[in-house]
């Protein structure tokens, strides 16, 4: 996201963008007890209806949106109230949860201040719209991180605070789960820390080890999403964190031991395909974001899977396509990279289709790829909602 001042626009990881170019160019049933037959007759009883049951959580549909709503901050695109969120959107990330610092795992959420968004609901208001959405089978979700919050889990202590934190916010507005966000900074491989299944490093480690607990406390039904930028995950391919000789960017490729080790909880992995320097695929030539090649290339890596850092002994799995969705901007005002809705509609006619594919080869065809990510619902709002509009009518949803 783009930093403060507000009410600039924020997007995701703008500066990474520069980093990664430099880098890539570089490389009960109720029961009735019986009386005893001895007994007198006892007068009838007024039957009770048992209590209702709470409804079940309501499985995402084979093809779904995501997006972020603007809950706690002001920008160019307006403030969105959550009762008039589009109807569109299946999963709707409250953005953000952000730390009291850095490094203390204490996250906070509150809605935007009213001096900054004069059309702010009330916590009950707000409360109400989010069940409202979840009866109609929609989930709410708390984002932490984003471009400003940035999250170290260093220590145990900061581990088991951003544990408690974040199910406080869950609990506190009746959230479906949680979305990882972590950008800059949070994520970073100290150096030796060479092997993506076996991380040492405490900040990944202890956001592993954070996480499930969360969905251990939450159970099987709590939904565990992340937004990694391609700095984080498909750079991997060429470089993993310092490398074995030190010097690299510690951060490149710091997500993998995260998603990999949580990959049996995840139930979406939507990379931002934007804000970023050209990415090598999985065909060793470099691809550049705005266009339907981008989006391909940055996917098949995550349907097929890669050797990190090249080495063909130390492969990262592919994740099955239901757990992929692709994240791109809303508009040109909402991050660099914006892909118009005809090169949309060609990345998902040749991941899906094995259609309009230009040049790039894909390693297979995944009809049951999840869908789209963006960055954000307010700037799909601003922009007369071309980007949910195009995936509606895609997927023949409305």
């Amino acid at each position: 996201m783009r930093s403060h001042p507000r009410p600039r626009p924020r997007s995701r990881g703008r500066s990474l963008g520069v980093l990664l170019a430099a880098a890539s160019a570089v490389a009960a049933t109720a029961l009735t007890v019986p009386s005893p037959a001895t007994a007198a007759p006892a007068p009838a009883a007024t039957a009770r209806p048992a209590p209702a049951p709470a409804p079940a959580p309501t499985a995402l549909p084979e093809h779904a949106l995501v997006g972020y709503l603007h809950a706690s901050f002001a920008n160019g695109s307006g403030y969105t109230r959550m009762a008039d969120v589009p109807d569109s959107w299946d999963i709707i990330d409250l953005a953000f949860g952000e730390p009291t610092s850095t490094t203390s795992g204490d996250i906070r959420f509150s809605l935007c201040p009213k001096s900054e968004c004069p059309n702010v609901e009330t916590e009950d208001e707000f409360k109400a719209a989010i069940k409202a959405k979840q009866a109609a089978g929609k989930k709410v979700l708390i984002s932490i991180g984003g471009q400003n919050g940035q999250v170290r889990l260093e220590s145990t202590g900061a581990r088991d605070k951003f544990v408690s934190s974040v199910g406080a916010i869950i609990d506190r507005y009746g959230l479906d789960g949680l979305d990882i966000d972590f950008e800059g900074h949070s994520l970073s491989l100290n150096t030796g820390d060479t092997d993506f299944k076996n991380p040492k490093t405490p900040a990944i480690v202890n956001l592993i080890s954070a996480v499930k607990t969360l969905k251990a406390k939450y159970g099987p039904d709590f939904t565990l999403t992340m937004a990694p930028e391609t700095f984080f995950v498909q750079l991997g391919y060429q470089f993993y964190g310092s490398g074995p000789w030190g010097g690299q960017d510690p951060r490149a490729g710091a997500y993998l031991p995260v998603i990999h080790a949580l990959r049996d909880d995840l139930t979406l992995l939507h990379v931002q395909d934007y804000n970023s320097g050209p990415i090598m695929g999985l065909d060793n030539q470099y691809h550049f974001m705005g266009g339907a090649d981008f989006h391909i290339a940055m996917t098949d890596m995550l349907l097929t899977g890669f050797p990190v850092a090249g080495n063909k002994n130390n492969v990262f799995p592919a994740l099955k396509p239901s757990q992929v969705a692709i994240g791109m901007p809303a508009s040109t005002h909402a991050g660099n990279g914006h892909t118009a809705p005809g090169e949309v509609t060609k990345a998902l006619n040749c991941l899906t289709k094995k259609a309009d594919c230009g040049s790039y080869q894909t390693h297979g065809t995944w009809p049951a790829l999840r869908g789209l990510m963006t960055w954000s619902i307010n700037w799909d709002n601003f922009n007369k909602r071309e980007f949910s509009k195009n995936f509606d009518a895609y997927y023949g949803r409305r």
